[in-house]
């Protein structure tokens, strides 16, 4: 079914009725989970380049085709899902730590999806507690907003990431969050480009907005979002439009 500028209803996430998904507005909502990398900073393409440049400089040939579609898995499951190596290996390590400095060059010239900092101000104006979601280093998760222009209205990054390896239980990134900031699930929504990260908000219990503009997937791999749309400022219309 059809939506608003640029969207497209999903109505499969947990079992939600056309009716159901379309009467679920904003103001139900108290907590925005962000993911950054493609969301917020036009950075897929960047991790894809810097990851292939990590495997190839330890002698590792990797499907490309596999490779853009694993972005934004965390580093373990990337690792494991292309390449069957370890992140605690010696070669996962040298791969990693490959991929993260050549990403590093590669940052200055990255721009920020459409409309990203006009949403998160929107956001932020309704009153709305923003929160970054990733399993980035939180180093590079600063370096990135900054990128997007968008820093200076979010919390600090929550460092997920440390989190999840200190777990025993490898938590999602979603869950991880939502106990750092103090959020319900009920009333938090997840936007994101990946489908990785709408599976992690299906099980915390979270609903999650789609974007295209990641530019990896097909509208069937963000199947289960509530909804999807070309770029923050699609989503930041259909928003607006509520208040009308």
């Amino acid at each position: 079914m059809a939506g608003p500028a640029g969207a497209t209803r999903i109505t499969a996430w947990l079992r939600l009725t056309p009716t159901q998904a379309d009467t679920v507005p904003l103001s139900h909502f108290e907590t925005v989970l962000l993911d950054v990398d493609g969301t917020l900073l036009d950075s897929n393409a960047a991790h894809a380049d810097a990851w292939a440049h990590g495997f190839q400089s330890h002698g590792l040939t990797v499907n490309p085709r596999a490779l853009r579609r694993s972005i934004g898995m965390s580093d373990d499951k990337l690792l494991r899902a292309v390449a069957q190596v370890g992140e605690s290996s010696a070669l996962g390590r040298g791969v990693v730590a490959r991929k993260r400095r050549v990403f590093a060059m590669l940052l200055p010239g990255l721009s920020p999806t459409r409309g990203a900092r006009a949403l998160l101000e929107h956001l932020g104006r309704r009153g709305l507690d923003l929160v970054v979601a990733t399993a980035a280093p939180d180093q590079e998760v600063r370096a990135a907003l900054q990128r997007a222009g968008v820093a200076d209205l979010l919390r600090a990054p929550l460092p997920v990431a440390d989190d999840m390896e200190a777990a025993t239980d490898r938590r999602d990134v979603i869950a991880a969050a939502l106990e750092r900031c103090g959020a319900r699930p009920d009333t938090t929504v997840m936007v994101t480009d990946t489908p990785h990260d709408i599976e992690a908000a299906a099980r915390a219990g979270v609903r999650a907005v789609a974007l295209r503009c990641g530019g990896f997937w097909k509208d069937s791999d963000l199947r289960h979002a509530i909804a999807i749309y070309d770029h923050p400022g699609a989503l930041l219309e259909q928003w607006r439009g509520e208040q009308t």
